[in-house]
């Protein structure tokens, strides 16, 4: 019996100082990261960013006209 009790409070204060130590690893992590929050600065560019986007809706265009152009035969065949 004087075991047993003894066995588990070498695990109880093993479970412990595992909490403990993970604790630390946690906070030394934060402090770490708040110690590097200070090094990087993000300054605005001197010029403008410039994004140029050719797009080409020639054929989209072409499509509609051709679709609006046969309407309009089909719909007038005396005239054409």
């Amino acid at each position: 019996m004087a075991g047993e009790s003894h066995g588990r409070r070498a695990e109880g204060a093993a479970r412990i100082r595992a909490k403990v130590r993970m604790a630390g690893m946690v906070m030394g992590t934060a402090m770490g990261t708040g110690l590097l929050a200070g090094c990087i600065t993000v300054n605005a560019p001197a010029k403008p960013i410039v994004i140029q986007l050719d797009i080409n809706i020639k054929q989209e265009v072409v499509y509609r006209l051709a679709a609006d152009a046969d309407k309009t035969i089909d719909s007038n065949k005396e005239i054409f």
